[in-house]
């Protein structure tokens, strides 16, 4: 197969030799390897993030949730029955649910309390599949708790503890002793929101806790598609008519998932800035070739080679360095994120320090989702900038005068 004249003395210019210009070239191809690197590690772990909440939210919540306009739902049979007319509609269950005290000896701590039908949460969450100690069990005054709550207030399987409800503060006249309630399961989503801050009980408990005497605040609505959850809620408020809001996963988590778009977004375009560090040193590298080639150069064009030939030899060589930066930085990538947990757990253990906090990010571990348009955008991006790196060499080379450059040799 024959090359075109510039492509081969590009790939001839870029042969190692023990020689200053290779060893830059090599700095430079380094500096886009770790750029790559760097930009498929946190692109990927942005949307790792994404895809993981997404999941852990759907695991706890339901798709859809249906909640009374004036806060309480009485004709819950009816409602139910209508709700799960819809097409789409797996299952919908009614629950209450509001923020209670929980006292352990003299440790406090405010979780929301959601009041279930055990029989039928199964069927809207994974929270009966996420036990780790203990039973699914809130008959009575059974409670399951989050497995953070259940560690900071030291609970475990049997444990007593008080539960207040908001309500017993606010009226003077009258004083509501606290309910006394036993942990009968500990859960684990994996995400600390919940494994943190919510406990389950009977529909009955919650509405003891909350003075219902009858009602519950919604319903939780589980669909076969989370991501048709808009058009089955629209088909549900329709169904239901006036008098409710039908909200979905969607609309209750989107400053959550705005939030994360904005930051994957803004981390691309700051790290992108990696490689266009990167792409100076090749510029660096084609300058100081053009200079030392400066006898060849004149010699080609004397020949009668177009300038277009000699700025395509320059144009290549970038291309070249970008795209070879580029394979390597995206098996380095690759390869730290197959292993980044490790990794995570070595420098933990090595150094004493907490890298990766539950508390601040949540998660109990670090996710990581490589999908193939965030890696086409890292490759052409990278290879556009490391191209264009050779354009002002590629210029100054064409433009060389032949008299002049064998004069100067």
């Amino acid at each position: 197969m024959r090359l075109p004249v510039s492509l081969f003395l590009a790939l001839r210019y870029l042969r190692p030799r023990r020689t200053f210009i290779s060893a830059v070239t090599v700095i430079s191809v380094l500096g886009v390897t770790l750029g790559v690197a760097v930009l498929v590690v946190v692109l990927s772990v942005m949307s790792g993030f994404d895809g993981m909440w997404r999941e852990k939210i759907l695991g706890f919540n339901a798709h859809v949730t249906v909640t009374g306009s004036r806060g309480i739902i009485y004709d819950i049979d009816r409602l139910i029955t209508e709700v799960e007319r819809v097409g789409g509609v797996k299952a919908a269950v009614p629950f209450v649910q509001g923020l209670v005290f929980l006292q352990r000896d003299d440790n406090v701590y405010t979780p929301m309390l959601r009041g279930i039908d055990p029989g039928g949460e199964g069927r809207v969450s994974r929270i009966p599949r996420s036990i780790v100690a203990g039973r699914f069990d809130v008959t009575g005054n059974g409670l399951v708790v989050g497995v953070d709550l259940a560690r900071e207030l030291g609970l475990r399987v049997g444990s007593r503890v008080l539960v207040y409800s908001p309500a017993g503060f606010i009226s003077e006249e009258e004083i509501r002793l606290p309910e006394e309630m036993v942990v009968r399961g500990i859960f684990e989503v994996g995400m600390w929101d919940f494994d943190m801050g919510y406990v389950l009980a009977s529909l009955e408990a919650a509405r003891d806790l909350y003075g219902l005497e009858e009602g519950v605040h919604g319903l939780q609505v589980m669909t076969v598609d989370p991501f048709r959850a808009a058009a089955i809620a629209h088909e549900i408020a329709e169904s239901i008519g006036p008098g409710y809001r039908v909200m979905t996963w969607m609309q209750l988590n989107r400053q959550l998932f705005a939030a994360l778009r904005v930051e994957k977004n803004m981390m691309f375009f700051l790290l992108i800035f990696i490689t266009v560090v990167a792409a100076f040193g090749i510029t660096n590298t084609l300058i100081t070739l053009a200079v030392q080639k400066t006898r060849e150069i004149g010699l080609m064009k004397a020949l009668g080679f177009p300038s277009g030939t000699i700025m395509r030899i320059f144009l290549w060589q970038g291309w070249i360095s970008g795209a070879i930066g580029t394979g390597f930085g995206l098996a380095l990538g690759l390869l730290a994120l197959r292993y980044r947990n490790g990794i995570l757990r070595f420098l933990s253990a090595s150094f004493g320090l907490d890298l990766f906090p539950k508390e601040l990010y949540r998660l109990s571990e670090i996710p990581a989702r490589t999908s193939f348009q965030d890696l086409v955008t890292v490759i052409v991006a990278v290879l556009v900038i490391c191209t264009v790196a050779g354009v002002i060499p590629a210029y100054r080379a064409a433009r060389q005068d032949p008299a002049g450059a064998l004069r100067y040799e």
